[in-house]
């Protein structure tokens, strides 16, 4: 089911599936920024990642000596969410374990995501409380995926990813089965510009460690029009396309990243897994502005 969050400017949508943005619109321009999911291409438009980024190696790990199955990414994108809080500017959605969450992740946990919506700002707030009596290992991130180009006329070649502060910046490689393999490739060096070309993505995602910035605009050299996000607090960006038909680009905060080539496996020793105490809660925010 689709909740709505809207001001006199901007229009918002979110699915309870997945707790999914499905919209972010500019309604004076009837402008949509998200990627409208079309399945020949890319079937998502903005999934959240929990409680794993990324790929494991043979979709599996281990936790106590038990060995657990979890797809690519973890399985909050594909469960459905509870509505929990409803005001003009502000919708939270609540995920907690069940039987099918058991099965693939042996945590009780509380999962909130919370949307706000303030001016030409849509914020996306993650809260993830422990309610066990043990440690809760977890990764958590955004995949909210851009309308590239925004405007007729235009070429995704036109695009490019500013970042706030000068970057030397080295990709993180994958393997076939989307795991890290251990190797880097510059993708800038000393600069604060990334042009989006689609020869970037035939080898996966652009994978960032270690990032000076915590904000980066999406832009355009033929329009004044920029999309701002900020992500204070998340260790891992990724920006990721399919290259055969480039009409959009995921730029993805993340918690969190994928498995490593030659890994142990124990979840307790992933490289980026968050530890929670008993009762204690995690909380990161990324946010989204039209300038």
């Amino acid at each position: 089911m689709l909740y709505f969050l809207e001001n006199e400017n901007y229009k918002a949508g979110v699915d309870t599936l997945g707790a999914e943005l499905r919209h972010f619109i500019k309604k004076d321009e009837n402008l949509e920024l998200i990627w409208q999911a079309d399945p020949e291409v890319w079937a998502g438009h903005a999934p959240n990642l929990f409680p794993i980024v990324g790929e494991l190696p043979q979709q599996q790990y281990t936790f106590e000596g038990k060995t657990y199955h979890m797809k690519r990414h973890g399985f909050a994108r594909r469960k459905e969410f509870k509505l929990v809080e409803e005001h003009h500017d502000k919708l939270v959605f609540e995920l907690t374990e069940d039987e099918e969450t058991l099965q693939q992740y042996p945590f009780a946990f509380r999962f909130l995501i919370a949307y706000t919506l303030e001016g030409n700002k849509l914020s996306v707030t993650y809260h993830v409380t422990n309610t066990a009596e043990q440690a809760l290992y977890f990764s958590v991130g955004g995949h909210p995926g851009f309308n590239v180009p925004l405007y007729p006329g235009e070429q995704y070649e036109d695009y490019f990813i500013g970042f706030e502060k000068e970057e030397t910046l080295q990709r993180q490689l994958v393997s076939s089965d989307g795991l890290q393999n251990g190797q880097t490739e510059p993708v800038l060096e000393q600069g604060n510009t990334l042009p989006l070309h689609r020869h970037y993505f035939y080898k996966d995602a652009i994978v960032l460690k270690n990032l000076q910035s915590e904000r980066v605009v999406l832009g355009s050299s033929r329009n004044a029009r920029r999309i701002e996000m900020e992500f204070e607090g998340f260790p891992y960006l990724g920006i990721w396309a399919k290259p055969e038909q480039p009409r959009y680009v995921c730029i993805e905060p993340w918690c969190g990243i994928a498995g490593r080539v030659g890994e142990s496996g124990d979840l307790t020793e992933k490289e980026g897994i968050n530890k929670l105490a008993p009762g204690q809660t995690f909380a990161r925010t990324f946010s989204i502005a039209v300038l």
